[in-house]
C-alpha cells in the first residue's frame, strides 16, 4: 500500500499532522502494539487509529482498553470503533454457583449481523485480518449511559419516582423487549450494565452495546441476563443503589431503619446492596418491589427466562400507566 496515498487519505479525512512514516497493520493479534497514528488494513478498508476506549464505570473513565480502538474510517471520513479480537475468562459466584464467563468476539459478531437494522442495539459488521482475526467494525454512537441519566437526576426520591420514573420506566420495557427478543434468537447479552445500556442525544432511543462477553451456567442459559436486567431495574427504581455500607452511617437518612433490614433484604448476587426498596421508600408500589424481590437473596423462586420477567413487570408497569401511555 502506497504510504503518500495514505497520508493523503489522512489529511483529507482528519485534521492531525501526519508522520512521514504510517504504520500499517495486517494482522491485527498484537493489539498492544497498535498505536495512536497508526492505520489497520483489513480487507481492503483502511482505518486510522486516534486512540483507544476507556472502560468507563460509576461515571469515571477507567483503564484503557487496549483492544478496543477510536478510528477514522478513511473509506469516508466517519468515526467508527474497531474491537479486535481478546480473549480472557473468570469465574462469577452467585450464591453457591460458580459461573465461567469469558469474551468472545464471534458470539459479538454473530449478534451484530443478528441485530442489523434494530435500532435497539449498537450496530456493526465483522472483517477479518490476514491473520484471520475478527475485527468488528462499529458504529458511534452520539449518547450518555443510563448509570449518567440517573445520577445526572437532582431531585429528591420520591419527586423523582412519582414523576420522572414512569417515562425512564416506559422506555426501559422497550429495552427490556430487546432482550427478550435476542433470548428467542438464542442468544444472550453476557454482560448487562448499567453502563451498557445507552440513551442516545437525538431522541432519547435506549440502545444496547458491548455483546463479547458469554458465560457457562448449565441449566440457567439466560440467568446472568435476567440477574443484569433486575440490577438495571433496581437502580432505576431506587435512583441508585443503596447499600448496607450507607445504612450504618450515622449520616444516612436511612440509618434509622438499620435495625430492620434482613439478609434476606439484600440482594443474592451483590450481597450489600438492598433490593426491598420498600423499607426504605414505602410509597413504591408493591407489583414494582414484588418483582425486585425475585433477585433478593431470601427469594424463593428466581425468574428463568425474559418472558417470566417482562410478564411480571408488565402488571407492575400498569400501575403507572396513567403517568405514561406505554409506548410513548
Amino acid at each position: 500500500m502506497c504510504h503518500a496515498h495514505v497520508r493523503d487519505l489522512i489529511r483529507s479525512h482528519t485534521p492531525f499532522s501526519v508522520p512521514d512514516k504510517i504504520r500499517i497493520h495486517t494482522d491485527t493479534t498484537q493489539f498492544m502494539d497498535i498505536k495512536a497514528g497508526d492505520c489497520i488494513a483489513v480487507e481492503g478498508r483502511l482505518f486510522y487509529v486516534k486512540g483507544e476506549e476507556f472502560e468507563g464505570r460509576f461515571g469515571l473513565d477507567g483503564e484503557p482498553k487496549f483492544w478496543v480502538k477510536r478510528v477514522i474510517d478513511l473509506h469516508d471520513g466517519t468515526p467508527k470503533i474497531l474491537k479486535l479480537a481478546f480473549f480472557e475468562s473468570f469465574f462469577m459466584h452467585l450464591g453457591e454457583e460458580r459461573i465461567r464467563c469469558f469474551r468472545s468476539p464471534h458470539k459479538e459478531s454473530r449478534i451484530l449481523e443478528r441485530t442489523a437494522g434494530d435500532g435497539r442495539f449498537m450496530q456493526g459488521y465483522t472483517l477479518y485480518d490476514d491473520a484471520g482475526n475478527p475485527v468488528r467494525v462499529i458504529e458511534r454512537i452520539a449518547a450518555k449511559t443510563f448509570y449518567d441519566l440517573i445520577h445526572e437526576l437532582e431531585m429528591d426520591h420520591e419527586t423523582y419516582y412519582e414523576e420522572v420514573f414512569p417515562g425512564i420506566f416506559s422506555n426501559l420495557m422497550k429495552a427490556f423487549y430487546a432482550i427478550k427478543d435476542l433470548h428467542q434468537m438464542g442468544e444472550i447479552h453476557g454482560d448487562i450494565r448499567n453502563d451498557h445500556l445507552l440513551i442516545e442525544h437525538d431522541g432519547g432511543r435506549y440502545r444496547w452495546i458491548d455483546f463479547d462477553y458469554t458465560y457457562e451456567w448449565p441449566g440457567q442459559p439466560y440467568g446472568v441476563d435476567l440477574f443484569g436486567l433486575g440490577n438495571i431495574l433496581l437502580f432505576a427504581a431506587g435512583k441508585g443503589f443503596h447499600t448496607l455500607h450507607d445504612f450504618k452511617s450515622s449520616k444516612s437518612p436511612f440509618h434509622a431503619v438499620l435495625s430492620d433490614l434482613r439478609e434476606d433484604d439484600f440482594s443474592l448476587f451483590f450481597p450489600n446492596r438492598l433490593i426491598n426498596l420498600k423499607k426504605i421508600f414505602p410509597y413504591v408500589r408493591e407489583t414494582l418491589n414484588k418483582v425486585l424481590m425475585h433477585f433478593a437473596a431470601g427469594a424463593e423462586v428466581f425468574y428463568e427466562s425474559a418472558h417470566e420477567f417482562i410478564e411480571d413487570l408488565e402488571i407492575a408497569f400498569r400501575s403507572f400507566l396513567w403517568e405514561v401511555p406505554y409506548g410513548s
